[in-house]
């Protein structure tokens, strides 16, 4: 047995946590370059601005006049290009013919600018990414409801988002959260957005918009941290369906009380399907299918048609297993699961529907 204990937060502590968040919510992005390889193109692209620049002053060279011994050499090319472009600028070259100084308004400032530009390109990056990451994150925030928080991103969670997002669920509505920032690395790499931080904590779930999510999937190592867990979320969304897993049986009632609406037995579930295995190995495979969406057969809980409505279990087209009714889940052996309501929901077993192909274009006719 194990204490629960929940985490509060004031206003001070959330106002704090506030200026972090860009910190600790990490939204998914296009893969970018490494920061050696940009600064390397961006020093190349320098240079050619710089040999560019050299390049014009040596053609009109006659145009320039220096004070030292009034010839322009291939060296004070060089040398009046590179204090051109820093806008040093020390006078003692300088053009004088109309040429060259309407080469120096038409190329060579425009040049100057785009040196200046490359240079300062990464400064100006670093300043503009916290401004850049929370519009993103602003906007994040605004757009995100009725999306589905997940808890842990172990093999449970893993598992349990692969089914979802094989149902049509899309990664744009989903929110992982879990304590270590290289798992959350990893979500990010697949597209997930990610919560880095303590989901016991209140605050964490805050960042996660879990208060506008409509539904949680708890799938965290250990049970006592998966029942206050469920405790934080509940308390901050009523109507939220949370699905949580357990390692212990014997401490799913606790998880239910603490207003998850499933609870899953890992442990349990595992030795039963490897039970089932060894009596029947074609049977586990069969299960295997059955739980995994997309191929084969899949498990679909759906609503009765009108036309349904009167008739009995098996008078359905699809292979009915349970009927709910209510919250009362009967199995089709059920005598008081048929006639068919037009308020039910049914548990089928259908084949399971090929991915969307996306259209084909054949181009014009005619």
């Amino acid at each position: 047995m194990f204490h629960v204990k929940l985490h509060g937060h004031d206003a001070m502590a959330r106002a704090a946590d506030e200026q972090l968040v860009s910190r600790r919510i990490k939204l998914p992005r296009r893969v970018v370059e490494k920061p050696l390889r940009q600064v390397a193109k961006r020093l190349l692209m320098a240079l050619f601005v710089l040999l560019l620049t050299v390049l014009i002053v040596w053609l009109d060279r006659d145009g320039y006049h220096d004070n030292a011994n009034e010839t322009v050499d291939l060296l004070d090319c060089f040398y009046y290009a590179t204090v051109t472009l820093s806008t040093t600028g020390y006078g003692d070259i300088v053009p004088y013919s109309d040429s060259a100084r309407l080469i120096n308004i038409l190329l060579i400032t425009p040049l100057r600018v785009l040196f200046l530009i490359i240079l300062v390109g990464t400064t100006l990056e670093v300043l503009t990414e916290r401004t850049r990451e929370e519009w993103r994150l602003s906007r994040w925030r605004k757009n995100l409801r009725e999306h589905t928080v997940v808890v842990g991103f172990g093999t449970k969670g893993r598992s349990a988002l692969q089914t979802l997002l094989a149902t049509g669920l899309q990664k744009e509505q989903v929110v992982i959260v879990d304590p270590s920032s290289k798992v959350i690395e990893i979500a990010n790499s697949e597209g997930l957005t990610g919560v880095v931080g303590d989901a016991t904590r209140s605050d964490v779930l805050l960042r996660a918009e879990l208060q506008k999510a409509r539904q949680v999937i708890i799938a965290t190592q250990r049970d006592d941290t998966a029942v206050l867990v469920t405790l934080t979320a509940r308390q901050m969304n009523r109507g939220a369906k949370i699905v949580a897993a357990v390692r212990e049986e014997e401490n799913a009632p606790l998880l239910r009380q603490s207003g998850a609406d499933a609870v899953i037995t890992s442990a349990s579930a595992a030795g039963r399907l490897l039970g089932l295995s060894v009596l029947s190995p074609s049977s586990g495979e069969v299960m295997e299918d059955l739980i995994q969406q997309g191929s084969g057969l899949d498990i679909v809980e759906r609503p009765v048609k009108k036309s349904e409505v009167g008739k009995g279990v098996r008078e359905t087209e699809d292979l009915v297993v349970s009927v709910l009714r209510g919250h009362r889940l009967l199995p089709y052996t059920d005598p008081h699961a048929s006639p068919l309501q037009l308020t039910d929901r049914l548990i089928t077993i259908v084949r399971a529907a090929p991915p969307a192909q996306p259209p084909i274009n054949l181009g014009p006719t005619g």
